[in-house]
């Protein structure tokens, strides 16, 4: 049976960027958190919380953007002409982040102008990041492979409403974080917040869900149409029973749990997404088979992709291995 590298390596960069979600997603999440904690000890303790893993987790971002312009070529030429705007600023949030998170340890009198910075970077890398997701979704002007839209084409009510959204799912995954690696004050402060967090991500999710269908017929089709509906009407049962667990967990002191709970919900999404897209990688223009590079280049990259994943997650688990359990206040990691 002849095997389907296209497909395989649309899954390969689904992963990829779903793992960069669930891993950068908590870290840009403390810096979305920063206005809730305006003392520098609370904030020193919660960037130590990040300090050994944050560099490492951008490496899915990398992984998943390079991957697509050497996979997916006609896709990476027609989506980055229509995104722009919105991926120029998500790199400028993530470079003014990065170097927030350093020098704000550099300095006493001037770090919460560095304070503001990782804040300023995280949220609008997260705001970004939703933005071109929701323009995606939504759906980009191509003909003959090329992007024939305008340069604003991405902002739109629904764009804005998913920037929103990742926002405050961030949000949640930092707080899930702080409640798991923290204790005293911090946690404390983390675990309410993620309370709230838990209520308004599952509502923007309900949201979004409720407008996704009526973008595209082809959504609609695909949820509403058999067998594909038959994983959509699980959908919110399963997004409450994540909720509901997020909820038990923190009512119950299981600092695992809301943050596992927190994960499953962007990891139903995700998979909500795939199945929406399927089996375009741009929807209603370009199929997975239709943009990708020419065989013989897949099998290649397939060959170091085969070397190089197993390597990420081996350090990336070691990593967090390594780092696991409460942060001591007194010590930290930076």
């Amino acid at each position: 049976m002849p095997i389907d590298l296209p497909t395989i390596w649309a899954a390969i960069i689904a992963f990829s960027v779903l793992a960069y979600v669930v891993l950068d997603g908590f870290d840009l999440g403390i810096g979305i958190l920063f206005p809730f904690f305006p003392e520098r000890e609370s904030r020193d303790l919660m960037t130590n919380s990040i300090a050994p893993v944050w560099d490492g987790n951008e490496t899915w971002l990398v992984l998943g953007g390079g991957g697509l312009m050497a996979v997916f070529p006609a896709a990476y030429s027609a989506v980055l002409p229509a995104l722009y705007i919105p991926i120029i600023i998500m790199l400028l949030g993530l470079i003014f982040r990065g170097v927030a998170f350093e020098f704000r340890w550099r300095t006493r009198r001037g770090s919460r102008y560095w304070d503001h910075g990782f804040w300023i970077g995280s949220t609008l890398a997260a705001f970004t990041q939703g933005i071109a997701l929701g323009a995606l979704v939504q759906g980009i002007a191509i003909e003959n492979k090329e992007y024939v839209g305008g340069w604003w084409d991405w902002l739109t009510p629904f764009s804005v409403l998913t920037g929103v959204a990742v926002v405050v799912g961030y949000a949640l995954l930092g707080a899930c974080w702080l409640n798991l690696k923290t204790l005293g004050d911090v946690q404390h402060r983390a675990k309410r917040l993620a309370g709230a967090l838990n209520i308004i991500t599952l509502a923007l999710i309900a949201a979004v869900s409720l407008w996704t269908p009526f973008i595209n017929p082809i959504y609609f089709e695909r949820w509403f149409g058999w067998p594909t509906t038959f994983f959509s009407a699980f959908v919110p049962l399963l997004l409450s029973l994540c909720g509901g667990a997020l909820r038990y967990g923190l009512r119950t002191d299981r600092h695992l749990q809301p943050f596992l709970a927190a994960l499953g919900l962007f990891v139903l999404s995700f998979v909500g997404l795939g199945i929406s897209f399927f089996p375009y990688i741009v929807p209603g223009a370009l199929t997975i088979e239709s943009a990708a590079a020419p065989e013989s280049s897949l099998l290649f990259l397939l060959a170091g992709a085969a070397v190089l994943i197993p390597t990420i997650l081996a350090y990336t688990g070691y990593a967090y291995w390594v780092f696991r359990g409460k942060l001591d206040p007194e010590e930290g990691y930076h």
